[in-house]
Order: C-alpha cells, then structure tokens, then sequence
C-alpha cells in the first residue's frame, strides 16, 4: 500500500468514526421527552436498551439510525475512495459506535452498527446475520445471545463466500462485539440476563 493509499484509508477511518460516534439512541429519546436512555436497564445506548423505556418507536428509530450510520460510511466512502477505504471506514464506524468522543467514548455494543455495515459491504451476510439472530432471540428470548452467535457466524460464512478480507474485519469486529458484551456473557452465565421485553429497572452498568 503507497502512502496515498495509506492517507486515503486513515481519512476514510476518520470519516468512519465519525459518523459511528452519532449517539442515536440519546439523541432520539432526548428529543421524545423520554426518559436517558442511559439512567434505565443496562445503561446502554442501543436500541435493545431503549426499547426498555417502553418506546417500541424511539427503539425502532434507534436501530434504524445505529444501522444507517455505518452503512452510509462505507458506501459512501467507498463511492469516493474504493472498497479498501470503505473497510477503513467500516472499522472507524464501529469504533466511533463504541467509543464515541461526544459521550466521553462511552457507547454502545456495536450489534446494529455490525448489522448496518454488512449491508454497505456484504449484504448477504447481513441476511444471514439477522435470521440468526432472530432464530436465537425467538429460542431463548436473549437479545445479546442472539447477537454474540450471529457475530460468531458472520466472518465464517463471509470467509466462505470467498472474501478473505472482509472475513478478517468482521471477524476483528466480532471480537470486539464479544468484549463489549462480556458483562452480559456473565450474566447469561448466571442466569441473570434480562430478556426481551422486561420491564425496565436502574442502570446497573454504564
């Protein structure tokens, strides 16, 4: 890779990071009159979390706008600067998703942002992403469940398809999904775990 290449992919991570670190889940409950997403439940920022205030709506929203904000980096950076700066963009995206500068790099767990850059990147794998996830989270009612073994299987069948490249990203962005849920791993471990549709209840993490 020559240095102009080089550029091209640290601007594209930039740019990716940036648009990942929009918090949507604060702004759209803030903008509902809801109640900080960040002061109920998990104290999380997602949608899984907002969807706690009883808002099925701001929920949908946030999700949405989680998704989105990756998709639009990558395929708007790789529009511009091609597809090698669009995976630059991918990781910048989720990083900004995660630790995003606006909420002191306190953010969420990346699920939806995943999800959202699959679709910019390997839409079939985002496909097989969600029927995933929606066979675990029907099965055991565990939201992050579903989503640490949709994100296990993702890079396995993106390496399958062929592209090498990608497999590695998302399989980096996998390892990086499991650490962000490692409190909720404890909790399924000790059958503590909130299922979809609980009620809400103090933050317990943040």
């Amino acid at each position: 890779m020559n240095g102009v290449a080089v550029l091209r992919v640290l601007a594209a991570f930039v740019f990716g990071y940036l648009c990942g670190s929009i918090p949507f889940g604060v702004l759209v409950t803030r903008l509902a009159g809801a109640p900080d997403v960040r002061t109920i439940g998990s104290g999380n920022i997602g949608a899984t979390n907002v969807l706690r205030t009883g808002r099925k709506a701001l929920a949908a929203a946030t999700l949405l706008g989680d998704m989105l904000k990756g998709t639009a980096a990558v395929l708007i950076v790789g529009h511009l600067l091609g597809r090698e700066a669009a995976m630059g963009a991918a990781l910048g995206a989720f990083l900004g998703h995660l630790f995003p500068v606006w909420l002191k790099f306190k953010g969420g767990k990346g699920v939806a942002t995943y999800i959202g850059l699959l679709v910019g990147l390997t839409w079939p794998a985002a496909i097989v992403f969600c029927l995933t996830w929606l066979a675990v989270a029907a099965l055991t009612r565990y939201s992050s469940l579903a989503a640490l073994v949709a994100s296990a299987a993702t890079p396995v069948f993106v390496w399958v398809c062929g592209d090498a490249a990608e497999a590695a990203l998302f399989g980096l962005l996998s390892i990086l999904l499991w650490i962000m849920h490692r409190g909720n791993i404890d909790r399924l471990l000790h059958g503590s775990e909130s299922k979809i549709g609980s009620r809400p209840q103090p933050a317990t993490e943040h």
